[in-house]
């Protein structure tokens, strides 16, 4: 790949294929050996860099921009998994992810994508090739991982699943724009300064979405937003672990509601 002529900038609506004027590129590479499942047939490459167009843009991407909050879900056994997803959907919930190392998580999704066809369910926390198979085999519209596997972003670059894979550093941003990720996730963020780090990193890439992630609470929603992220992932902040252990799914939903209100009074 060139050497950019100045800061990257990638659009939310549309990844272009040239890094000239600062834009990221896909690097030329050949196929891999093996595709993960879900996939439309190839595109051209600048249909591919485009993610406002349909073979390159999954709707979950849009689902995620239009929601500006991923509730993450983590739990000791399926049942209280599934519980716990259904009160966040009641509270408002439209885009949920389920940390891949719940118990019962493949039954989870199937559960969630029947019961709620029109709504968002991905797996986050997935860590390889093999266990992206299984979660998409189950139904899952996108994944998420701490850092970036390149395997994942490479076999779903074409494919209706959206990977969003972990950055932390513009380096990492651009390496992850490059290899064709249509959204990153910045984590850890709060160890990293919160939201002066989120507003520090958005700068040189206005255009890229980017996901905040970890330790995130209710009233920083809008701080982050403002800052420049796209969108924020939730997790303990409506699954709190207490209110988890002892069953109380009815305040649960009200977190959840009060999340999806402040997310959406920011954007106005």
């Amino acid at each position: 790949m060139r050497k950019a002529a100045g800061p990257a900038v990638l659009s939310e609506a549309r990844f272009t294929p040239s890094i000239d004027n600062a834009r990221c590129r896909h690097p030329a590479a050949p196929p891999p050996p093996r595709r993960l499942p879900a996939s439309p047939a190839p595109a051209s490459s600048a249909s591919a860099a485009a993610p406002s167009r349909a073979a390159a843009s999954p709707k979950a991407l849009a689902a995620v921009l239009r929601s500006r909050v991923i509730a993450c879900l983590r739990a000791q056994d399926g049942e209280t998994a599934l519980q716990a997803a259904h009160a966040a959907v009641r509270g408002g919930v439209t885009v949920l992810e389920i940390a891949m190392s719940t118990p019962g998580l493949l039954e989870v999704i199937e559960d969630l994508c029947r019961s709620y066809p029109s709504l968002t369910f991905g797996v986050g926390t997935v860590l390889t090739a093999a266990d992206a198979r299984k979660a998409i085999g189950a139904g899952a519209q996108f994944l998420m991982s701490p850092g970036t596997v390149m395997e994942i972003l490479h076999d779903l670059e074409e494919s209706k699943v959206l990977y969003i894979p972990g950055v932390l550093t513009p380096t990492e941003v651009l390496s992850a724009c490059s290899a064709g990720a249509k959204a990153v996730k910045v984590y850890p963020v709060s160890v990293m300064g919160g939201e002066v780090y989120m507003s520090a990193l958005t700068k040189p890439f206005p255009l890229v979405p980017m996901v905040a992630s970890q330790g995130i609470q209710l009233g920083s929603i809008k701080g982050y937003l403002e800052a420049g992220a796209s969108a924020l992932v939730l997790s303990d902040a409506i699954f709190d672990k207490e209110l988890m252990s002892k069953g109380r799914f009815s305040k649960i939903s009200e977190l959840a509601s009060l999340a999806t209100f402040e997310a959406l009074q920011a954007t106005k």
